[in-house]
C-alpha cells in the first residue's frame, strides 16, 4: 500500500481540545447524535491520527478534529467529499455575508436551466428549480476558493435535504409537500421556507464549525478498498443492510446532490427511465448483501495494524457475530459497546453497535 505522509505536529498540539459545534443535518445515517457516546468509548485509547473511511456527513471526522487528532476524511461520493473539504480539511476559510450576498445575486449574463428543464414537478417548484440553477452557477463561477465553494455546496445540500419529504430524493413526490391536506409527519413550514433562508442558515452553521486544530487535516475521495493511507485509528461506518438484505444506497438516496456537483455531466449520468431522474446505477462491493462481508474482511485486513472502530447495528447484514469473528481473526482484543436506538420511520428497536478492536 502506498503511504500518505501525515505531517508532523508539535507535542503541544496533542493536548489541545476544542468545542466547535457540528452543523445540524437530516442526512440519513449521520452519527451526529452519537458523537458524545462514540468519544466516551474511544477517548482512553492512545492514538494521534484518525482515518474515517466512510466519512458521510463528516460528523465523526469533525468529532476527532475537535478532540485534537490528525484527521483524514474519505468518501467516494463527490458531494460528500465537498463536505469533508468544508468542515474537516478547511481550517480558516469562511463565507462572509458579502460573499453570500454575491452568491445570491443573479447578475451573470446567461444562466443555464438544466434543473428547471429536467426536474419539473419532481422535487421542487419551478421557481425553486430556477433558483438552484442560478445559485449553482454562481458558486461555480463567482467563487475562486475551493473551500468557499465547498462551504457553499454544503449549505446548498442541507437546504435541499431539509425541504424534502423524508429528507431524501428516492421518489418524485413534490405533491406531498404541495397538497393541502392534514399531515401526520413532516414540517410544511420548513418545506415552504425559501431556499435563501435555509442557505444562509446553513452557511452560518458551517462557519461556526470551521477551525484550525494545529494539524494538516485531509479530505479524500477514494474507494474504501483503494485508500493510499492509514492512521493510528481507523473508523469504519459502512453502508447498512437490514435483515432482509435491503441496503442504504447513499448515491441513490442523494443522487440529486451528487448531480449538483457534476453539473456539466449531469445529463449523461441520469437514468431517464426512472420517474425521479435518479443517476444510472453503479455496482459496488458495498452495495450488495452478498459481497459486503468479504469487502469488510478485505478492509479489516488492509488496516489490521491500526486500532479499528466499527459502527453498525445489531440487526443488520453482516451480523454482529460475523463482524466480531472477522475482527478477532486479525486483532487480539475486540470490545463491543451498544446503545439502544429507535430509528426514524422504523418500528423495530435496534441497538447501535461500536466494535473496538485492538
Amino acid at each position: 500500500m502506498n503511504s500518505y505522509q501525515i505531517p508532523l505536529f508539535s507535542a503541544e498540539a496533542k493536548q489541545r481540545r476544542y468545542n466547535y459545534p457540528f452543523p445540524s443535518t437530516r442526512y440519513q445515517g449521520s452519527k451526529r447524535n452519537l458523537q458524545e457516546w462514540i468519544w466516551q468509548e474511544v477517548c482512553a485509547l492512545s492514538f494521534d491520527s484518525v482515518l474515517d473511511v466512510f466519512g458521510g456527513t463528516g460528523a465523526i471526522s469533525h468529532l476527532f478534529k475537535n478532540a485534537g487528532k490528525q484527521v483524514i476524511y474519505n468518501d467516494i461520493l463527490l458531494f460528500n467529499y465537498y463536505i469533508g473539504l468544508a468542515l474537516v480539511e478547511n481550517a480558516s476559510v469562511y463565507l462572509s455575508n458579502n460573499v453570500v450576498d454575491d452568491i445570491l445575486t443573479f447578475d451573470l449574463s446567461n444562466y443555464p436551466n438544466f434543473i428547471e428543464r429536467n426536474f419539473h414537478g419532481i422535487y421542487f417548484t419551478d421557481e425553486e428549480n430556477r433558483w438552484l440553477d442560478h445559485v449553482i452557477t454562481n458558486i461555480r463561477y463567482k467563487l475562486t476558493s475551493i473551500y468557499q465553494q465547498a462551504i457553499a455546496y454544503f449549505a446548498l445540500f442541507q437546504a435541499c435535504i431539509i425541504k424534502r419529504p423524508y429528507n431524501l430524493f428516492h421518489r418524485a413526490n413534490l405533491y406531498m409537500r404541495m397538497s393541502d391536506v392534514t399531515r401526520s409527519f413532516g414540517n410544511k413550514t420548513t418545506w415552504d421556507t425559501p431556499f435563501e433562508v435555509h442557505f444562509r442558515k446553513f452557511v452560518a452553521e458551517a462557519n461556526h464549525a470551521i477551525f484550525d486544530n494545529g494539524y494538516s487535516n485531509k479530505a479524500m475521495r477514494c474507494d474504501a478498498l483503494e485508500l493510499p493511507v492509514t492512521a493510528d485509528l481507523v473508523y469504519i461506518d459502512p453502508p447498512y443492510f437490514n435483515q432482509n438484505g435491503v441496503g442504504i444506497d447513499y448515491r441513490d438516496f442523494y443522487h440529486f446532490l451528487e448531480g449538483i456537483v457534476h453539473y456539466d455531466d449531469w445529463a449523461t449520468m441520469i437514468d431517464h427511465n426512472s420517474k425521479h431522474r435518479r443517476l444510472k446505477r453503479q455496482k459496488s462491493e458495498w452495495s450488495s448483501a452478498r459481497t459486503v462481508l468479504q469487502s469488510f474482511e478485505n478492509l479489516v485486513a488492509r488496516h489490521q495494524n491500526s486500532i479499528l472502530v466499527v459502527s453498525y447495528r445489531n440487526d443488520g447484514i453482516p451480523t454482529q457475530n460475523e463482524l466480531v469473528s472477522i475482527l478477532r481473526s486479525y486483532k487480539h482484543t475486540v470490545r463491543t459497546a451498544t446503545l439502544p436506538k429507535q430509528y426514524v420511520l422504523s418500528k423495530r428497536k435496534s441497538k447501535e453497535l461500536l466494535l473496538i478492536a485492538l
